[in-house]
């Protein structure tokens, strides 16, 4: 009777598919990334029209272009632009479901990657790595480095949020405030290393670390851009399957356990996913804050915790915040270019501290 009922009521909506709010949402947030994807690609010294972006593509696919672009458009926009933009929405995308994930994984909205020490764990590994390569240099395949690098930064991001996990969780629940402080420490050991790492480099190691700690998309290629959608994007895929878990996670970890998730077995793959996608990121784009923070917590605000809508929605506008950013660091003082980490920072910074203040003020009230 109820595949009947069902039947019945599909022809008296004449047949046709109503779309879910969750659908019209994601809708949304994929013609606004859209939007800031054409506007990155378009924006700088040199104007490339989207009708001109659009025909360069659609020739450089082989499917022929249909306006007249000028080989320098074709040059920009191929060779320096498209790398770029793509490079940023992957990492944004990466860095807001990194957080998002976390966030729903310890029930609090001030989780992030950097603040749990993820971030300054996986610099660490990577300005290592710059300090080493000078001396291993000389005995190496230069492009042993690109796996070497991702392959440290994942390491130390892996290790750093395993020991706050450990420090943080006492019976299988973590404590945030201890979480929190814990990731302080953390930051505050690596940050030692990294200052120590500069007084020790050389000139151009200097320059190299600097790189990381500030982020920065300067140097995107497509090489960089096909080693993150090999080794980042794929967890993107894993965190959306668990999407129904960190959904039970809300209700606690006991919960979760009783509605059939193993809650061990989602902690740790949590943790792994987010720490690679962190450190692949890092190992790139250096070290670009408050985006795991700001992105997830707004779609939060918005639409509710349901990680369903929360993890797609984190993927798409941390995508289209983190190519805004470029934008303006781009174009804030032309000739030269703002680190996008500053840009992000100047934006997360405010945000964070209103949202101390409004947790405050919800504590006061209960």
């Amino acid at each position: 009777m109820s595949l009947v009922a069902a039947i019945q009521n599909r022809r008296k909506a004449g047949g046709a598919a109503k779309l879910s709010p969750r659908s019209l949402i994601l809708a949304g947030f994929a013609l606004f990334f859209a939007a800031v994807f054409f506007a990155g690609a378009g924006l700088g010294a040199l104007s490339i029209p989207v009708s001109h972006q659009l025909s360069i593509i659609l020739d450089a696919l082989g499917l022929g272009g249909f306006a007249q672009v000028s080989r320098a458009e074709e040059t920009v926009l191929l060779h320096v632009r498209l790398p770029r933009v793509v490079l940023g929405a992957m990492a944004g995308a990466c860095l807001a479901g990194a957080g998002a994930a976390l966030q729903g994984l310890f029930r609090n909205p001030l989780a992030d990657p950097a603040l749990i020490g993820v971030s300054s764990g996986a610099a660490l590994a990577v300005v290592a790595t710059i300090l080493g390569g000078s001396f291993l240099a000389p005995f190496l395949d230069p492009g042993f480095f690109y796996y070497l690098r991702p392959a440290a930064a994942f390491i130390g991001g892996l290790l750093a949020v395993g020991l706050v996990y450990r420090i943080a969780a006492r019976g299988g629940v973590v404590d945030v405030a201890t979480m929190l402080l814990a990731g302080v420490a953390v930051n505050a050991v690596a940050g030692a290393g990294i200052g120590y790492a500069v007084f020790a480099s050389s000139d151009q190691e200097l320059r190299d670390i600097n790189f990381w700690m500030l982020g920065s998309l300067a140097a995107a290629s497509w090489q960089q851009v096909g080693w993150i959608a090999l080794f980042a994007l794929p967890p993107l895929a894993v965190l959306l399957s668990l999407a129904h878990a960190l959904n039970a996670f809300l209700l606690g970890e006991r919960e979760a356990d009783f509605l059939g998730f193993n809650a061990d077995h989602v902690k740790r793959l949590i943790l792994f996913t987010a720490a690679l996608m962190t450190g692949v990121i890092v190992a790139f784009t250096g070290v670009i804050g408050f985006v795991g923070l700001v992105v997830p917590h707004l779609v939060r605000l918005a639409f509710g915790p349901d990680h369903r809508l929360v993890l797609p929605a984190s993927f798409l506008l941390g995508a289209s915040l983190l190519v805004g950013a470029d934008i303006a660091a781009r174009l804030a003082v032309l000739p030269a270019e703002l680190p996008i980490g500053v840009v992000t920072s100047l934006v997360g910074g405010p945000f964070f501290f209103w949202l101390l203040m409004r947790q405050r003020k919800e504590a006061g009230h209960a």
